[in-house]
């Protein structure tokens, strides 16, 4: 079991964690990049659109596009917890080709699986940003800390700490925000956990990247009141 958690904190510092004192202790409470399109967007969310259904909308489908709906500095600041999976892409062009929306509910099905097995919740990943620009995770319950600088302009945050950086991605949901990475840096958590575990999910989690042209991959949080 030692080793177990000792090899999961590692993976973890490949997204974006530190051995650093955590800035969660008492949060757990009741929990009750930035690609460039070269089409017109208007045509682009219309073929995406083709393929959805009527319940979908513009402002919806921009949400899923990396930088497209800003998300001011301020938004980030609170506690936050894990919903569900999460899934962005890098240009509106690349969410058109991968088939809009459609894809990304594909890529967090996949992701759910994975996150069930490897007991991901609401209970024991969480997050948390500061103004004064600190942040601190739980992943599984593994706390991970550090410091962050925000750029809204292109939605992209980087993640600090004692032993390593990160680039993640911010993204508006429905239901509050998104933090994504680069596939191969979530997946190599993951893939750690899974490999440790077992896990049969393991060859499922390592095709996502594969499927999807500009995927960006993480958590969807909402607001710990």
């Amino acid at each position: 079991m030692k080793k177990i958690y000792t090899t999961m904190m590692a993976a973890v510092m490949l997204l974006a964690s530190g051995c650093t004192t955590g800035l969660l202790g008492g949060l757990g409470g009741d929990t009750t990049g930035n690609g460039s399109s070269t089409g017109g967007l208007g045509d682009i969310l219309g073929s995406v659109l083709g393929v959805l259904g009527s319940q979908n909308t513009v402002d919806g489908l921009l949400g899923l596009v990396i930088g497209s709906v800003k998300v001011s500095e301020s938004e980030l600041y609170g506690s936050w917890y894990y919903t569900e999976p999460g899934c962005a892409f890098t240009s509106e062009n690349l969410l058109a080709k991968a088939g809009g929306a459609v894809a990304a509910e594909n890529c967090k099905e996949k992701l759910q699986t994975v996150y069930n097995s490897l007991g991901i919740s609401a209970q024991n990943t969480q997050f948390q940003f500061t103004q004064d620009h600190q942040f601190a995770a739980k992943l599984k319950g593994i706390p991970v800390s550090g410091t962050y600088t925000y750029d809204p302009s292109t939605g992209t945050i980087k993640l600090k700490t004692m032993l390593i950086s990160s680039n993640a991605y911010v993204t508006r949901t429905s239901k509050g925000l998104a933090l994504t990475f680069e596939s191969k840096n979530l997946l190599k958590v993951l893939q750690a956990a899974a490999a440790l575990s077992g896990n049969s999910t393991l060859q499922t989690v390592g095709e996502l990247s594969k499927q999807y042209d500009g995927v960006r991959l993480g958590f969807e949080m909402a607001p710990i009141r």
